[in-house]
């Protein structure tokens, strides 16, 4: 019998608000433990919490960004649940009226065809704390207590890791483009829970799923739900019966392991939360949120290949990230030669940011003199070899490609006479390269271009040595 996955996602979104929630404490990353808290976030008695009007902004603006509803009458309410990082012990959350509802992401398979991955809700909610495990003993830091959540909750459309993937990608990249996130798995901005069962194919009757909780990258994802479906298909074969319940990913050992039976809705004995206010948005409030959100991902993909006539591979890879974006529309603008600017950024840029472990927004040069230095190339003033060595020096240094060329002494030889000098010197010196070519072994004319560009410290116009190799080796 063959089976299938299927797959929902349940993704935790940390807002890049100023302050928490529910109170004015900073939401900044790291700190002493303990020392970004107040009497709310810590729920002493007499606190009363109040809801950031910038979160319940921050939740609309990427539900409309994800073509959800807006519900504009909705609600906080509680959801009661001990865990030792929870200083209140219940979460103020929303259940019945989230704030967006009926959205979908449109991802791309594999043979390139769309595929629509409908959302659920979108609701807001606080962040727990954390749990410091020490030789000491488990101490708690209630800093991140408080930090405003979105949780997107998507339908179980998904049928394979990939998709999951894909799903996760682009939902990450459109919430980095609209501000609401810097979405930095590794700081805990974006985690992913993931709901996995598995079903005969053709069925659609769901199977017992498993939460799987917490995964921080996008690696871990497709390794967890892939072992997942190994295990419960595995399962269900030997006629064992699964059940609901939550399981943790283990990098080390590449397994899932169980953590407690899943809670069900009436386990949190949920209801509205009695110490805030309906929340109540006026329709210009929803209108002036949607006219606020920038050109999404997708749509900057879309422009890039009808504007410049890039490559769809390229324009996807390019939109991965806004400011890699934004970096390319300008450079292509003004280079006028949007492929070069593509090559370079996904070519040795990437490559030196990597190299460096920064992003697009910490390089020295600009877009500008990305464009000159793809115009010093074109123009013929320097090879496009030399142009490698000055894009290193340019992100040491942030010197526009002009100056390096001229401190440095590299301008581009295209005296055919002296060019020519130094070809016939390099044939003369090899003789049995001459023979070998006579022989019929053409390959042998790279060789000695690789001669001739070392000889003249690559200065030389590649165009004209490959002319004039070709000429001297027929005359032989």
């Amino acid at each position: 019998m063959d089976f299938e996955t299927v797959i929902g996602l349940e993704v935790h979104v940390e807002l890049s608000t100023k302050t928490k929630i529910y109170c004015g404490c900073t939401t900044e990353f790291g700190g002493k433990a303990n020392t970004h808290v107040c009497p709310i976030c810590m729920a002493l008695p007499g606190s009363l919490p109040q809801l950031n009007k910038a979160v319940v902004e921050y939740a609309m603006r990427a539900g409309l960004a994800l073509n959800c509803g807006i519900n504009q009458v909705c609600r906080m309410d509680r959801k009661n649940y001990f865990y030792p990082d929870s200083p209140k012990n219940y979460q103020i959350t929303q259940d019945e009226i989230p704030i967006c509802k009926d959205g979908y992401i449109d991802i791309e398979l594999e043979d390139e065809s769309a595929k629509r991955i409908r959302i659920q809700r979108i609701h807001m909610e606080e962040d727990a704390g954390k749990l410091l495990h020490t030789g000491a003993g488990t101490m708690v830091d209630f800093n991140r207590a408080g930090v405003p959540l979105i949780e997107i909750v998507s339908h179980p459309d998904m049928r394979s890791p990939q998709e999951a993937s894909a799903y996760l990608t682009k939902l990450k990249s459109i919430l980095s483009c609209v501000g609401v996130s810097d979405c930095k798995m590794e700081e805990g901005s974006l985690r992913c829970d993931a709901n996995v069962s598995v079903r005969p194919k053709g069925s659609d009757k769901l199977g017992a799923r498993t939460e799987i909780k917490n995964m921080n990258s996008f690696k871990a994802l497709e390794k967890a739900i892939a072992y997942e479906f190994n295990r419960q298909v595995e399962a269900v074969t030997k006629g064992e019966k699964l059940t609901v319940e939550t399981r943790r990913w283990d990098e080390a050992k590449e397994e899932t392991i169980v953590m407690r039976s899943k809670e069900m809705a009436n386990d949190y004995r949920y209801f509205p939360e009695g110490d805030l206010v309906t929340i109540n948005i006026p329709d210009e409030w929803v209108e002036n949120v949607k006219n606020s959100i920038p050109e999404l991902p997708y749509q900057m993909a879309e422009r890039f290949i009808s504007e410049y006539g890039i490559p769809k591979y390229d324009a996807k890879v390019l939109t991965l990230s806004v400011a890699m974006a934004q970096y390319f529309d300008e450079a292509a603008k003004l280079s006028g030669d949007a492929k070069a600017a593509s090559n370079w950024l996904m070519g040795d840029i990437s490559r030196l940011l990597n190299e460096k472990v920064i992003g697009i927004e910490e390089i020295k040069f600009t877009p500008a003199q990305l464009s000159e230095l793809i115009k010093l190339i074109s123009s013929g003033k320097i090879s496009n070899a030399i142009g490698k060595k000055v894009i290193e020096d340019m992100f040491e240094t942030g010197k526009s490609p002009e100056a390096i060329v001229e401190e440095k002494g590299l301008i581009q030889n295209n005296d055919e006479g002296a060019i020519l000098e130094v070809v016939n010197k390099v044939i003369d010196a090899n003789p049995d390269s001459v023979e070998a070519f006579k022989n019929g072994k053409t390959r042998i004319a790279g060789f000695l271009v690789g001669l001739i560009m070392k000889e003249t410290k690559g200065k030389a116009n590649p165009q004209i040595v490959n002319k004039l190799v070709s000429e001297e080796l027929q005359k032989r």
